[in-house]
């Protein structure tokens, strides 16, 4: 999952940056609102975090904007401010959630789960055939089996079983798997595919991870 923290602090922006990471999210920052929409427009991110007071554009600008160029990226608002009256005008901008500061990581990370649902997904947790994913331990499971996976391998799979069914390119994969910052080889999503296929499919007669030749990879249970 790629997530945008959009925070002026900047100690607090590299906080949450960090704690994201280490909890294999994608993560780009930014310190000012229009600087956020910027980002915005080059990608496309499953989660914003936006701190509503920030220099050149304020956050509830920033979401009007977001919100009238039909984004509907989930949003969720950082205040300082915890009246009634504050709280309502970030959701009738379109937030689909606040955290009022301060705030524990834990519960930032708690509501960011809770944004990043599907509507399928009822609990904390992936399924596809026996292949199973916890949002919450991070531990995955295919038949029963632990199956241990590095950072990337993780966040790839989560977002190929979020997508399940779904042809995928590569360009869309590396995208919401690394960051700007990323500055590795073209075939990077080629490598960690095959590492993937390894871990979740050998020694299993159903394979879950197909190649679409000349389109992508799609992770799915055989019809």
């Amino acid at each position: 999952m790629r997530i945008l923290i959009a925070e002026d602090e900047r100690d607090l922006n590299d906080l949450i940056t960090q704690r994201l990471i280490q909890e294999h999210y994608s993560v780009d920052s930014c310190y000012d609102g229009e600087e956020a929409l910027d980002f915005l427009r080059m990608a496309d991110y499953d989660a914003l975090i936006l701190d509503i007071m920030m220099p050149r554009l304020d956050g509830l600008s920033v979401l009007r904007t977001l919100r009238e160029n039909k984004n509907d990226v989930a949003v969720l608002l950082l205040t300082a401010k915890d009246s009634i009256e504050d709280r309502v005008k970030g959701l009738d901008a379109g937030a689909d959630d606040y955290l009022i500061k301060p705030f524990a990581f834990e519960e930032l990370s708690a509501r960011l789960r809770v944004l990043l649902r599907t509507p399928q997904q009822k609990q904390n947790e992936l399924r596809v055939a026996d292949l199973c994913l916890s949002l919450d331990t991070r531990q995955v499971t295919r038949g029963g089996r632990a199956i241990t996976l590095s950072s990337k391998e993780y966040t790839l799979l989560c977002y190929m079983m979020r997508n399940a069914g779904i042809v995928l390119t590569r360009e869309r994969l590396e995208q919401h798997v690394w960051n700007y910052d990323f500055t590795g080889a073209s075939n990077v999503i080629d490598v960690y595919i095959r590492h993937l296929r390894k871990k979740i499919d050998d020694g299993f007669e159903t394979k879950l991870i197909h190649t679409i030749r000349g389109h992508g990879y799609v992770l799915r249970e055989p019809s």
